[in-house]
């Protein structure tokens, strides 16, 4: 499909001759004399660039070009070129200004030029689109839990300090990580996140750190890695603990000097990265078992963020159950019957949030046109009844955390009436008094 050009000049000669010189370039050219009549071709089509005279004689040029610049590229004709008259144009919006008259050569270069610049910024804005999209959701929850992480979060962005995000999986770390750095000085350019737990040793340390040409078999040109791909942003490295120990050393001497090398390279390079890292292990029992390095855990550890499991937050399961119904809509507005919300607050989530949307997304592909999501709509859960009791562990507990779990998850059942505890646990009022101060749980 051929480019539509718009020509707005009050010459009638100079109009047509530029109109049949555009087409000449295989390109649709389409002539107005005044505003007016531009007015009428805009509200029928949609040209992809505009020219523009600078004196129309119904209109102030300096004003269309304000009007017009968000939506088209304009360039500016004028017989009386002067410095101040251009910088004035450019700063109202034009993307180019020429003096009549105008070569051919000039006229051509300077029209693909701009309809080459044009089609760029609409990509790139239809990728920011794509982009901002599969970036990971707002934080979502009024829990006391929530609004301890919001708190963390908050006092941290500002900083440039590496911050070490812990929780099981499932829980949002990512969504932590992107929630620092909204909140953070280099929120203007793209968080940059890598996977330690996916990538090969060798493929990580290429990717974190870039290669030089023939550093190894393939390496055919110089690649630059994510750490110079993200300067003046926040570098996210989720499943640190899954790094190899060759790695987690270079990795060390990156956030100690601030220093690094490309794969096979010589040169040291600075990095100007804030670095984010997350794990759903526990990085003090590793550095502690020889499987994690102690020494980069210590520089790791200076702020800690806990991701609470969904379990420690139910309070905020209808809220989120109803911001991914919203998201998987599909112009039906749905909510949650009584029961189907009491089935979601009295299963334990091992999956945490993750396994909640999953099973929001799959009980809205059941539900089809029903505006009511019931029960049954949550299959994986039926099986498991009213009175069914979970207690999850992402390790094997010693007994005495066990009894604590148990005595936690009966006093939020019961909304922290001693007496019914008591009385569902089969032991005595005064031995539940005794057994809540042991394990701190009052309050």
């Amino acid at each position: 499909m051929k480019k539509l050009i718009l020509v707005i000049d009050d010459d009638r000669v100079f109009k047509q001759l530029l109109v049949e010189q555009i087409a000449d370039m295989g390109l649709e050219a389409i002539g107005a004399a005044s505003w007016a009549e531009a007015s009428i071709i805009l509200a029928e089509r949609e040209p992809d660039l505009i020219f523009l005279d600078f004196r129309l004689p119904d209109a102030d040029t300096p004003q269309l070009v304000e009007a017009l610049s968000p939506q088209f590229p304009v360039i500016v004709l004028t017989g009386f070129g002067s410095i101040r008259n251009a910088v004035s144009l450019i700063q109202a919006g034009a993307v180019e200004y020429l003096t009549k008259p105008i070569s051919l050569d000039e006229l051509e270069i300077t029209l693909r030029r701009e309809l080459t610049n044009a089609e760029l910024r609409s990509r790139n804005a239809f990728y920011q689109r794509q982009l901002a999209s599969r970036r990971p959701g707002p934080l979502i929850g009024n829990s006391r839990a929530m609004a301890q992480l919001q708190s963390m979060i908050e006092a941290v962005a500002p900083t440039e300090a590496t911050v070490l995000i812990q929780g099981e999986s499932g829980t949002g770390k990512e969504m932590v990580a992107q929630a620092i750095h909204q909140c953070s000085l280099r929120a203007g350019r793209e968080m940059v996140t890598i996977d330690g737990g996916t990538l090969q040793e060798t493929l990580f340390e290429s990717e974190l750190f870039g290669h030089e040409r023939g550093a190894f078999t393939g390496a055919d040109r110089q690649k630059k890695g994510l750490i110079e791909e993200a300067a003046g942003s926040t570098l996210f490295l989720d499943e640190i603990g899954e790094t190899t120990p060759a790695n987690q050393a270079k990795l060390l001497r990156v956030l100690e000097t601030g220093t690094f090398r490309r794969v096979g390279g010589a040169k040291t390079l600075s990095s100007d990265v804030r670095f984010v890292v997350a794990t759903n292990r526990d990085l003090a029992d590793l550095s502690q078992s020889g499987g994690f390095r102690s020494d980069l855990y210590f520089r790791l550890a200076s702020f800690v963020i806990q991701v609470p499991p969904l379990r420690e937050r139910r309070e905020d399961i209808p809220l989120l159950a109803t911001h991914f119904l919203q998201r998987c809509a599909r112009g039906v507005e749905r909510k949650l019957t009584a029961d189907a919300e009491k089935l979601l607050l009295a299963y334990d989530w091992p999956g945490n949030v993750r396994e909640l949307r999953n099973l929001i997304e799959r009980a809205a592909i059941l539900a089809g046109r029903d505006e009511r999501i019931r029960p049954e709509h949550f299959g994986p859960l039926l099986s498991r009844r009213e009175h069914a009791v979970i207690y999850a562990f992402d390790h094997e507990p010693p007994l005495a955390e066990v009894e604590r779990e148990c005595l936690r998850q009966s006093l939020l059942r019961h909304a922290g009436n001693r007496a019914k505890v008591a009385a569902a646990l089969g032991i005595s009022e005064r031995n539940i008094y005794r057994l809540i101060k042991q394990y701190d749980l009052e309050g």
